[in-house]
This record gives C-alpha cells, structure tokens and sequence, in this order.
C-alpha cells in the first residue's frame, strides 16, 4: 500500500466517522423537537447507526441522558396540587363506568326499535 492510498482511505474513514456522527445529532435533535422519547434504540434506528457506537461517544451518551432525564423530570415533578386525588379519579372512574352503562341500554333500546320497524316493514311487504 502506498502512502497515498493510505492517507486516502484514512480521509475516507475520517469522513464516514463524521457523516456517522453528524446523522446521530441531526437524529437526536429531531426526536427532541418532535417531542419524542429520546432514547439510545429510538435515536440508533433514527441515525442508521448501532446502539453500541452510540456508547461509545461520550458526548452523545451525555446528551442523550440529559433528554431522557429531563424528560422524566418533567413528567415526576407535576405539583401536587395539580395531581388528581384518588377520590377524584375513583369518581371519574364511577361517573364513566354509568356513562358506558347508560350508552348500552340507550344502544340496545335503539337495536330493538330498530329490529321491530325492519319486522313491520317485512310483514307490510316493503323492500
């Protein structure tokens, strides 16, 4: 090998690290704007590159945990006045429960009326 094929295959590799590395970022800056989990499988698959490469960069990793602990925060950290009771939701829970009761009688009282006018459109001859 000669020296100058060897500093053109070490260029072409220098340049496919880069292009790797410029897809992972653009890859996790679109899951974030997105407003999607950030994870290490999510932003492989986005990139086109491996989980394990995505490790093995210090400064991806650093990133990619910050969005998924900030993440995380955001969800944990809803004052508690804000969060719903377990009264509250249990009576959420009765007041949908009666609701899908309701919609299931007024849904069969509805099947029958409509059973009856296609029998009294039968037995009159009306196709």
């Amino acid at each position: 090998m000669t020296a100058r094929s060897s500093t053109a295959l070490a260029a072409a590799g220098h340049q496919r690290t880069q292009d790797t590395r410029h897809r992972a970022v653009e890859a996790l800056r679109r899951l974030d704007a997105a407003g999607e989990d950030v994870t290490y499988s999510g932003v492989a698959h986005a990139a086109g590159v491996s989980r394990s490469w995505l490790y093995r960069q210090p400064d991806l990793r650093t990133e990619i945990d910050r969005l998924r602990s900030s993440k995380t925060a955001a969800i944990t950290n809803v004052p508690s006045a804000q969060r719903a009771s377990t009264d509250s939701l249990r009576r959420r829970l009765e007041a949908t429960l009666d609701e899908i009761q309701r919609l299931r009688a007024e849904n069969r009282q509805l099947r029958e009326q409509v059973a009856k006018r296609f029998g009294q459109q039968r037995a009159d001859g009306v196709t």
